[in-house]
């Protein structure tokens, strides 16, 4: 059975199984970069350097953003396509795609390296944490593009049915990551530079194995020269889908930026350092829920673009419960050993260790409900709705998180910080479950429709003979 009919005619159970656990593999793998980073300069240089990577982080997201904006956009629109049987539409998509991804992380590494220190400076970083915040950044910023080449185009082969090939893209990045950033910092001094230059080979060596797929390899879909032109129409149709996951990252960029301004208000370095040791575990647990919606998000998208609606909500319905059980899962991991968690990122510092440990517990209280909103959000991402997937991929990050952030502080301190995301995230799910409901009634009403189509097609079929 080949990748498209299996997708039409597969069992949802067993297909959303063999497009998530190598998307869950490559989710994990892929969010090892921030972490290992973390882990490694906080051991191996200290804590100003665990802060640093702190207030380089929204930096980074705004990269993830670009990302996201082009191979989300891209990917959803690739799926639908092979689902309607028009490859070589698909084809135009990519090579778009392709090109967007090289030039705007270029444009952002350009505006970084003019206003360097103010760009750090307002991303939170303090006189102390401003030179170890340069080093670091300088280096990621020097290779935005193939970063996000290799962060963009690994969606492109899940949407072709080949999740295996994308989980290898990524996994074969993060171990020259880990193997170069023990080389770097731990055993030639390099300290937190040499953790940069780990993540950026770790980047290339990722970029080179994508681009050979697609221009070499057995692939679908193939960039191709003449597909390099931007056409207007397929800037504006990967934009406009993928817009939703690029406003959540760059929410999620300026909602870091305000959490590291107020870290440092209410808490100083010790602070910034401890929520980035949390920022780490949560994209950790992250990541396991978002490969589960990217696995699901070729079996939604085509068969959305065939009309087998039935198993659209199949589809989702599964991939919902395995998210929640997930976060149920890794929510229960953080609360049983806070404690042995923090250490993993902290030498010798009991007071940031402590500190931590209580971030981690009152931080991740709600967490469970995480599953339900990520996958749901995802959904309309995969059947081509940009408008409810903005507003489900915002009303955690930007219109919960960001008031709350500036309200709770002012009456408790830095508790107010950690106890913002529980309560963010409650609301979120309350808010998705509304959006939700209206449109599996909306799909209710398709399959209607298609029956009906069916059956007076039935009926003239008869009266004819």
């Amino acid at each position: 059975m080949d990748n498209t009919n299996e997708l039409r005619n597969g069992k949802i159970g067993p297909l959303l199984w063999k497009f998530s656990w190598p998307a869950v593999i490559a989710m994990l793998v892929n969010s090892m970069y921030n972490i290992i980073d973390r882990i490694f300069v906080g051991r191996g240089v200290g804590s100003l350097a665990i802060a640093a990577t702190t207030v380089a982080f929204p930096i980074m997201l705004t990269l993830l953003a670009v990302s996201a904006l082009i191979g989300v956009g891209a990917t959803s629109l690739i799926s639908i396509r092979l689902g309607e049987k028009r490859p070589e539409e698909a084809n135009k998509i990519a090579g778009n795609a392709v090109v967007l991804l090289v030039l705007l992380p270029l444009c952002i590494s350009i505006i970084y390296f003019l206003f360097s220190t103010p760009i750090l400076t307002f991303f939170g970083a303090s006189p102390q944490v401003l030179p170890y915040a340069k080093a670091f950044t300088n280096i990621i910023m020097m290779a935005s593009s193939l970063g996000s080449i290799s962060m963009g185009m690994v969606n492109f082969i899940r949407a072709e049915g080949n999740p295996r090939m994308s989980m290898y893209t990524q996994v074969i990045g993060t171990v020259i990551n880990v193997i170069l950033n023990y080389l770097f910092v731990m055993k030639l001094g390099f300290g937190i530079r040499g953790s940069a230059l780990a993540t950026v080979c770790g980047q290339i060596f990722s970029s080179i194995w994508v681009l050979s797929y697609f221009l070499f390899g057995p692939s679908i879909v193939k960039i191709k020269l003449k597909n390099l032109k931007l056409k207007k129409n397929l800037v504006i149709s990967i934009t406009s889908i993928g817009f939703a996951p690029f406003a959540m990252q760059l929410a999620n960029s300026l909602q870091n930026t305000i959490l590291n301004k107020a870290l440092m208000s209410y808490g100083g370095d010790m602070a910034l350092s401890a929520m980035g040791i949390v920022g780490s575990i949560a994209t950790l647990m992250f990541m396991p829920i978002l490969g589960i919606s990217q696995g699901a998000q070729p079996i939604i998208g085509f068969n959305y673009g065939a009309k087998e609606f039935s198993r659209v909500k199949e589809a989702l319905k599964k991939a919902v419960i395995v998210g929640t059980i997930i976060a149920a899962f890794s929510t229960a991991v953080v609360h049983l050993w806070p404690t042995q968690i923090a250490n993993m990122f902290i030498n010798n510092n009991p007071k940031l260790t402590q500190l931590t440990a209580h971030a981690i517990c009152i931080f991740f209280l709600m967490f469970p409900v995480a599953g339900f909103q990520i996958v749901c959000s995802q959904y309309f991402q995969a059947v081509g709705k940009p408008i409810q997937s903005t507003i489900l991929g915002l009303s955690r990050q930007l219109f919960l998180l960001v008031p709350l952030l500036l309200i709770l502080p002012r009456f408790w301190g830095i508790e107010g910080i950690w106890r913002t995301p529980p309560i963010a995230d409650i609301l979120a799910a309350l808010i998705t479950g509304i959006v939700v409901f209206f449109e599996m009634k909306h799909i209710k009403d398709k399959e209607n429709e298609k029956e009906q189509l069916q059956d007076s097609t039935f009926d003239r079929a008869i009266a004819e003979k």
